[in-house]
């Protein structure tokens, strides 16, 4: 991939060089904006928030109070959080057209919108005490992310917004970190009226994505191959891809493959126009402490907490010499659940084995043409999800006042 990558370079060089590129070559003014810049370029207000957790990581939040041309209004709105997947970011909400990202769709549907990132991420990269240089900084995965992240974003919001409960909307790595939150932390769950669950991932025993590769390998090899820090992050080379080469058609498919290597993707729901923005904001980074997580998970089958390798770091963390499991029957929150079946990282065989753990699980849907990004940048996912999405929020919204009404 990388070959084709470089041969695509020279081939735009030699193409900038005869001056045949230039009525090829657009690029989206997005590629180039940050994700307030993106939202305020499509005419949505926004507001960005630092929210510092428990153990003092500082996350970067962001909220689309109302939809275009809505004056804001005294009452106070419905509020949705959005929880992106593992690599991603709250980008990841907003990257397509507006009539097509659930975030402006949400928020011109009269929801307060939030939008959150998992620490180390490109919007989420810093520390009271740690310096981004330091190991100590990217000890943490899954675990930290539900323990510490979730509850100081949903705790930061309802404060904020002065409302008591709130709609969360999760994606792949956003529906694990809930499933441990909710099912772990009794009052967090009773803030959640509704649990949408896209691409639902608690275990990965039958997934077929590459990503699958790092469980063949040592503890000891991953971190000689990409160290104990960073692993993935957005750089100045996939910012040049994306706005220098991704943007011509010629390119899409190369680009595409390099983007999706991980997911998969349809070319035929993506808006492959849009490649350079997609490509321009992602991948967003985790660490390699998340990544050994993942292929813990992979390896055993199980849901559980992250293994530190040793007897005495894991009764550090967590009282006991195993790393606990998590149990998703213990949550009680009202779920619903999207998934594909062309899903090469959320497996419909996994799927199946979580579904009977769901204990409140009030609506589910297969959509059998979906992959992994479907789920968020499919442009018929406001027809196959987000309508319905918005409907179950619309019910419970109704019956909610109904019962006020009837207490009264």
């Amino acid at each position: 991939m990388w070959q084709l990558l470089a041969s695509a370079c020279w081939m735009l060089l030699l193409g900038a060089v005869c001056g045949c590129d230039k009525k090829r070559s657009t690029t989206n003014p997005e590629a180039n904006m940050n994700i307030s810049q993106i939202i305020s370029y499509w005419g949505y207000p926004y507001e960005k928030y630092d929210v510092v957790t428990k153990d003092d990581y500082v996350l970067g939040i962001y909220r689309i109070p109302h939809g275009r041309g809505c004056p804001s209004r005294t009452a106070p709105k419905p509020v949705v959080y959005l929880q992106h997947g593992l690599l991603s970011s709250a980008s990841n909400w907003i990257c397509n057209l507006p009539n097509n990202s659930l975030a402006f769709l949400l928020a011109d549907n009269g929801y307060d919108v939030w939008m959150g990132n998992s620490r180390g991420n490109t919007w989420s990269r810093k520390h009271l005490k740690f310096s981004l240089k330091s190991a100590e900084y990217w000890a943490f995965s899954l675990d930290e992310m539900a323990k510490y992240d979730l509850p100081a974003t949903i705790d930061f919001i309802t404060e904020k917004t002065g409302q008591e409960r709130l709609f969360y909307v999760g994606h792949s790595q956003g529906t694990t970190i809930a499933f441990i939150a909710f099912s772990t932390n009794p009052e967090l769950a009773k803030k959640i009226q509704i649990f949408f669950a896209l691409a639902p991932v608690i275990t990965v025993k039958y997934t077929q994505s590459p990503m699958k590769k790092l469980t063949t390998l040592s503890r000891q090899v991953v971190k000689v191959l990409f160290g104990d820090k960073m692993f993935y992050p957005h750089t100045f080379f996939n910012q040049f891809i994306a706005t220098k080469i991704c943007n011509q058609k010629l390119f899409h498919r190369i680009c595409s493959n390099f983007l999706f290597t991980v997911s998969g993707f349809d070319p035929n729901n993506l808006n492959m126009s849009r490649l350079d923005v997609y490509l321009a904001q992602s991948p967003a980074g985790t660490s390699v402490q998340n990544m050994l997580h993942w292929a813990q998970v992979a390896n055993s089958g199980q849901f559980q907490a992250f293994d530190w390798g040793d007897p005495n770091q894991n009764m550090m963390h967590f009282n006991q010499l195993t790393p606990p499991l998590y149990n998703v029957t213990k949550m009680e929150l009202p779920t619903a659940v999207w998934s594909g079946g062309q899903d090469c990282v959320a497996d419909p065989k996994d799927i199946e084995n979580l579904l009977p753990k769901i204990s409140n699980l009030i609506y589910c849907k297969s959509i059998p043409h979906y992959n992994h990004v479907d789920f968020y940048l499919g442009q018929d996912a406001p027809q196959e999800i987000y309508q319905d999405l918005i409907s179950l929020m619309e019910q419970c919204l109704q019956n909610e006042n109904h019962k006020v009404k009837d207490k009264l």
